[in-house]
């Protein structure tokens, strides 16, 4: 029996995947949470076989409780579930340790076969993530927000979520000083002058839904 633990602030597709998940026989929810600091808070984590993590959650986002949690349990299997676009996001997330990304668009037969695969230690990557690790983003150029750092995707995707600059200190626990030069190095590259722009650039490359 795989234990896996649920971590979305969703409660109606939290228990929908939970009865999806428990319906094969194969899996059990061990436990439940509807923020970062819950997740990284519960007992049951410990004991899980697998984290399901969705990257927006409240008070911590999902991509802060991956670096953390690569810290504390470096060998905990990680599937981070999310509405963003896999070519925007999913590859950053995969180098900062997840074991699998997947677009919540994504069939259920698929994120069960993901589990059944990080379990035995393996990364599962969607057939859009290999593309684009071989061929560049749906076959295009890469787009700007690819040469982006890990510290500044993490800034950039808080930005995307509607995160203030103090909010990104406060929980990325950062000196505002340095979310400044992130969000400033941001702008350099993605050719925008302000935040708006910033979130401007994510709806038009569908990296906000």
């Amino acid at each position: 029996m795989i234990r896996v633990f649920l971590a979305d602030d969703h409660v109606v597709l939290s228990r929908g995947l939970q009865l999806m998940l428990e319906s094969t026989g194969e899996m059990t929810v061990v436990g439940t949470a509807g923020d970062g600091h819950e997740v990284l808070d519960a007992p049951a984590l410990a004991s899980c076989d697998v984290l399901i993590l969705d990257l927006n959650l409240p008070r911590l986002s999902g991509s802060e409780v991956l670096r953390r949690l690569r810290e504390r349990r470096p060998e905990l299997p990680v599937i981070v579930l999310s509405m963003y676009a896999e070519d925007a996001v999913g590859l950053h997330l995969l180098r900062d340790g997840a074991a699998a990304y997947l677009s919540k668009h994504r069939p259920p037969e698929e994120l069960i076969a993901a589990i059944h695969r990080v379990v035995r230690g393996r990364p599962y990557v969607t057939d859009t993530l290999a593309e684009q690790a071989l061929s560049g983003p749906r076959g295009g150029p890469e787009l700007p927000h690819a040469q982006l750092t890990p510290r500044e995707h993490q800034v950039f995707v808080l930005l995307l979520q509607g995160r203030s600059a103090s909010e990104v200190a406060a929980e990325l626990d950062l000196h505002a000083s340095t979310v400044s030069n992130n969000i400033r190095r941001i702008k350099e590259k993605l050719g925008a002058r302000t935040i708006g722009d910033i979130v401007g650039y994510g709806h038009r490359h569908g990296l906000i839904h």
